[in-house]
């Protein structure tokens, strides 16, 4: 039976990591597992900054956003050695097993250190919501209710002016923030990765929206499609819609953590300890319809996560 294990937030912060550690701290300590956190991500690992929790060390942060353990980039740890050196340090506190809250490439690390005899059982924590076989990941919604909050303040000035507003939002890689916000908000268009960009097909759709007397326009777009700066000088060139480009940035990431993450980092931090006191490693926890699941994380990252494509139809049934 394990005795001791670690949690380390990692990549980019989202909020519920903390509601996360907390669920992992707290599971331990009822069990009996002697727990640590560990900060500054692998980079802490591997220097051995760890602090032994207790009841209180987790008091008061399951309603704070951000990650209180922190998070730094450490791409060194693809080196093998130096994810021995992080073995070494763990074994210093009689850490046997670790939790890894982050994305992609946080789940990589977590798996390279099972090959080498450490349990690891990631958790995903990312607002992008872009990690494979788990229908929502830690930070999403409160990402998402950002952006809605962003929209409909948008829409106001909008409809005042009688503007066309772009919005880019987070999720280079996925579109989910951008479809859902648009759907909430009762967007005109929608582009992301997924969708394609065809900016004869945005001005167009403009102009027809224009014409037929709609005073405004909202459009979401996910980051690195284009500059939404200069789309907007061309769809009021073409389109007579003043148009203003926004991007909303990092605020995203930020904010207390939604009820609905809250109780989604809860669930998984109890199941990653759950799944480390059975001996598991390699795994990756995972919300499918509902239920809490491990994964291998082997398998999860070997293909793309699929978009809902259903919603993208419910989007154009309404526009």
């Amino acid at each position: 039976m394990v005795k001791c294990i670690g949690v380390l937030t990692s990549g980019g912060d989202a909020p519920g990591m903390n509601a996360a550690v907390r669920a992992v701290a707290r599971t331990c300590l009822n069990k009996g597992i002697k727990v640590y956190g560990v900060k500054l991500g692998y980079k802490g690992l591997h220097s051995g900054d760890f602090i032994e929790f207790d009841r209180n060390s987790t008091r008061n942060i399951i309603n704070v956003g951000g990650t209180f353990l922190k998070s730094a980039r450490f791409p060194e740890f693809k080196d093998p050695a130096v994810r021995q050196e992080a073995i070494e340090q763990m074994k210093t506190v009689g850490m046997e097993a670790l939790v890894v809250i982050g994305g992609d490439g946080s789940y990589n690390g977590a798996l390279k250190l099972t090959e080498m005899g450490i349990n690891c059982i990631g958790i995903p924590g990312t607002i992008d919501n872009d990690i494979p076989d788990t229908d929502f990941t830690i930070g999403f919604d409160t990402a998402l209710n950002t952006i809605v909050d962003a929209l409909d303040k948008l829409r106001d000035t909008s409809s005042s002016h009688q503007r066309c507003t772009i919005l880019e939002v987070m999720g280079r890689y996925c579109g989910d923030l951008a479809v859902h916000a648009g759907l909430a908000c009762g967007a005109e268009m929608i582009i992301t990765s997924e969708s394609g960009f065809n900016e004869d097909e945005v001005v167009e759709t403009l102009k027809k929206s224009k014409a037929s007397g709609k005073e405004h326009a909202l459009v979401v777009i996910t980051e690195h499609i284009t500059d939404v700066n200069e789309l907007a000088k061309k769809v009021e060139a073409a389109t007579g819609f003043e148009s203003r480009g926004n991007v909303l940035g990092h605020m995203q990431r930020g904010g207390s953590p939604t009820a609905r993450d809250r109780v989604l980092a809860s669930r998984m931090g109890v199941k990653a300890v759950e799944l480390l006191e059975e001996g598991k490693g390699g795994l990756c926890v995972s919300d499918v319809k509902g239920e809490i699941v491990g994964l291998p994380i082997q398998e999860v990252l070997g293909h793309k996560r699929v978009i809902n494509n259903g919603i993208y139809e419910d989007v154009l049934k309404l526009r």
